[in-house]
This record gives C-alpha cells, sequence and structure tokens, in this order.
C-alpha cells in the first residue's frame, strides 16, 4: 500500500492558471518516477481531462464513482504518454451539490492507497467545491498572478486554509504569468513583495509565455517539451514538492532567461531572422 501525499491545487478566482499547472505539476512528478494520480474537483465544469489531452478517453467519470457504483481505481484513466500520470475527471452533467465533502473523503482515502501523490484540481473561488477539494488535502497550493485582484483573492483562500486547519507549512504559494520587463519598471509586483505579503512559502515562478498556451491547446503537458525553460520550472516545483534541494533561485535565473528569449524572438520575428 502507498503511503501518498494528497494536495489541493486551489485559487481565489478563476482565469489564474490553476488547472494549467495543476496537470503540469502532476506530470512532472510522474516523470519523476512517481505514481500519480489528478483528480478534476471542478464539479461541472471539467476542463482537466482537454489540458491533458484526454477528452476521447473519458468512460467514466467522478459522478460515475459516486452514483454509479464504479470504485475510483475503474474510473481512473492513464495518461498515453505519460504511463505513470492518471487522471479522475469530472462530470459536466453534475453540479457541486451532487458530491459532498463525505464523498470525496472515500475516494481520496480510496486512490490513496494505489499512488505517490494525489493531486485535486480545486474549482476556483471559495464555496461548495471548495470545501469538497480540500477536505482530505494534507498540503495545499495557492495559485495567484501578480495583480492586487488575484493576490486579495489569494489572501482570502489563504486565511480559508487555516480556518480549515491548514498550517502556514502547508500552505505554499506559486505565482503565475510574472512579466520580468513590468517587475523592472515597477509596473508588477515581485514574486518576493507577494510572497511576503501573503506570508506563505513560494514554491514556485512561473513567466508569462506563449509556450504554455500552445502546448495547453494542444492538449499536452509542457514538460513533455524538451529545452523548455517553463518545463524546467515545473520539474524545479515538482522537486521541491518531493522535499528535494531545488532553491527558489533557479525559478528566478530561467525567469530572466525567459525575458532574454522573448525579446531575441520579437527581434528575430521583426527582422527575419537576420
Amino acid at each position: 500500500m502507498k503511503k501518498s501525499k494528497v494536495i489541493v491545487v486551489t485559487s481565489g478566482k478563476g482565469g489564474v492558471g490553476k488547472t494549467t499547472i495543476s496537470a503540469n505539476i502532476g506530470a512532472s512528478l510522474a516523470l519523476m518516477g512517481y505514481d500519480v494520480c489528478l483528480i478534476d474537483a471542478d464539479i461541472g465544469l471539467k476542463n482537466l481531462d482537454l489540458v491533458l489531452g484526454l477528452e476521447n478517453r473519458i468512460v467514466y467519470t467522478i459522478l460515475d464513482v459516486i452514483k454509479g457504483g464504479k470504485s475510483p481505481l475503474e474510473a481512473v484513466v492513464k495518461h498515453k504518454q505519460i504511463k505513470k500520470l492518471n487522471l479522475l475527471a469530472s462530470s459536466q452533467i453534475a453540479n457541486k451539490d451532487m458530491i459532498s465533502p463525505e464523498d470525496m473523503k472515500m475516494i481520496v482515502n480510496e486512490l490513496s492507497k494505489h499512488f505517490d501523490y494525489v493531486i485535486v484540481d480545486s474549482p476556483a473561488g471559495i464555496e461548495r467545491g471548495f470545501k469538497n477539494a480540500v477536505v482530505s488535502a494534507q498540503h495545499a497550493i495557492v495559485v495567484t498572478t501578480p495583480e492586487l485582484t488575484a493576490i486579495s483573492d489569494a489572501d482570502r483562500v489563504i486565511g480559508l486554509l487555516e480556518n480549515e486547519k491548514f498550517s502556514e507549512d502547508n500552505i505554499s504559494l506559486i505565482v503565475n504569468r510574472v512579466k520580468l520587463h513590468m517587475i523592472n519598471k515597477n509596473e508588477m509586483l515581485s514574486p518576493e513583495d507577494i510572497r511576503n505579503g501573503l506570508a506563505v512559502e513560494l514554491l514556485g515562478i512561473i513567466p508569462d509565455s506563449e509556450e504554455i498556451i500552445i502546448a495547453t491547446n494542444k492538449g499536452i503537458p509542457i514538460t513533455l517539451e524538451d529545452n523548455s525553460r517553463i518545463s524546467s520550472i515545473f520539474s524545479n516545483i515538482a522537486e521541491r514538492i518531493a522535499g528535494k534541494d531545488n532553491p527558489i533561485e533557479k525559478d528566478f535565473a530561467l525567469l530572466k532567461d525567459n525575458s532574454k528569449r522573448g525579446l531575441k524572438g520579437f527581434l528575430q520575428k521583426m527582422f527575419g531572422g537576420r
């Protein structure tokens, strides 16, 4: 029987990249050799299967487990390319009230017997779906972007997590869509500013990148892209989750490199690669 670590990935608002981050963290851990199961807890608004390119392989969903008599393990589907990555998909025909925290506890407890990591992709916001998603988690990752509204919402979610008995040591932060050129001009808060304001550990820094958009639209985890700076950042995040020594400064270095590459790409487009 596995000794599983259960992680919930959450955010105070939609549109901050939470689901894409959940998918790529799961993929990175699986590529490291861990058995990983992602759970799409966004009932009625399923997206995780699309991000992973698994939408045509889904036979059973979380609703079939709750109402249809299927076991959680029966409903799980394996990723085509990343053999240790698995998904329990959400259902579009269900609503959040059809699943209770007790249902989610049962699902997570059962899957924890078979996987090293169970990662729950929480719905954005703080309604019932949030309570379902966090009920069995030991660690929470809060995703935000460097905008005041997103940071304010992240602060509220951290407060709710603390009310759900999460300690500061069990909450960490990923800052997504960071633009170094705006930080340098004092037009955007830096990840350090955000970390200091929210008073939780900084787990990862992800630059604003077309690479992620393209990979997500293709249904391919960007972690499968060789020589990708974004892939390297997700590998760094996965290593930190796994308890390996991987200082956050490595993300800062890749953030600077990504900014240089973005300028180079812009100039190549402008001058035809001359």
